[in-house]
């Protein structure tokens, strides 16, 4: 600051604006973003085909993914990505109508703008419309037993409709529906699901009816040697909570094994000195 006057250095070329012109630029941008994923919502959105500088493409109607692909420098706009990803990371779904719903705000913001209301105002008022939706959600609202198989699936199937996958929702809903019902735990007079104890492994081939619901624990490894067997019946598992790898000598050793169910000579070279087992 020189004389208590601020000072910006900006790059070449840079433009800067204030007051209705800023706002007017900002709605803009933002609004920008929700038309690009508004024609992906519904069951019938249509599928979009992002090509990176890479020239890798990825083809989908996710918003969180379009948004999340997408190269946005504009402070407004990046905005509402973070209000897409927001909603994908506290429910899941959701996302595009989110975005939409920001765009519409600001649409008519816009509009309040125009006819001389402060932006502080309208802030204001929708801080109060938030909460009279809530309050309007929450009478609206009614409990669900986990018990109620046909209503749960239903609301898993409403959620796929618009996905990719939604060609197998039946399949898929019952699965999520097993999922949920068999880590629930009932805390006072109500569950809770910890997502934690849901793992969600995907492997490349194969189709989406080829998806199955394992009750257990995955544990997703090759085999370190072709002649051991592919399947196991009735096996013991031993748990160890010690580390296996096998620690690194201070000098160069040799061991040599000749038959694993005798007495075995294990001749160590090196700086070190030869042990017989029994």
């Amino acid at each position: 600051m020189i004389g208590g006057q601020p000072i910006f250095i900006l790059k070449e070329g840079t433009k800067r604006e204030s007051g209705r012109d800023a706002m007017q630029n900002n709605i803009e941008a933002a609004r920008g973003i929700a038309q690009s994923v508004r024609s992906t919502l519904g069951p019938r959105g249509m599928d979009k085909m992002m090509v990176d500088s890479l020239g890798d493409i990825v083809i989908t109607n996710d918003g969180v993914t379009i948004l999340k692909e997408m190269d946005v420098e504009h402070p407004a706009a990046k905005m509402m990505v973070e209000v897409s990803k927001t909603q994908d990371s506290f429910v899941g779904d959701g996302t595009t109508t989110a975005v939409i719903i920001a765009g519409a705000l600001l649409n008519e913001a816009e509009a309040l703008i125009k006819q001389n209301v402060h932006p502080t105002v309208i802030s204001e008022g929708y801080r109060m419309a938030a909460e009279k939706a809530k309050e309007v959600l929450s009478n609206m609202a009614k409990k669900v037993s986990i018990d109620d198989e046909k209503l749960l699936r239903k609301m898993a199937e409403t959620a796929l409709s618009s996905k990719s996958a939604s060609g197998s929702k039946e399949k898929l809903s019952l699965i999520s529906y097993q999922v949920i019902k068999s880590v629930a735990e009932k805390v006072d007079s109500r569950y809770v699901v910890d997502f934690d104890n849901i793992q969600i492994v995907k492997k490349k081939g194969g189709e989406i009816e080829d998806t199955e619901l394992i009750s257990g624990i995955i544990v997703d490894k090759e085999k370190v040697h072709p002649g051991m067997p592919d399947f196991v019946k009735n096996a013991k598992i031993a748990v160890l909570n010690a580390a296996l790898e096998i620690k690194k000598p201070e000098f160069d050793t040799n061991i040599r094994i000749d038959d694993p169910m005798h007495d075995t000579e294990i001749p160590v070279t090196g700086r070190g000195h030869s042990k017989r087992h029994g």
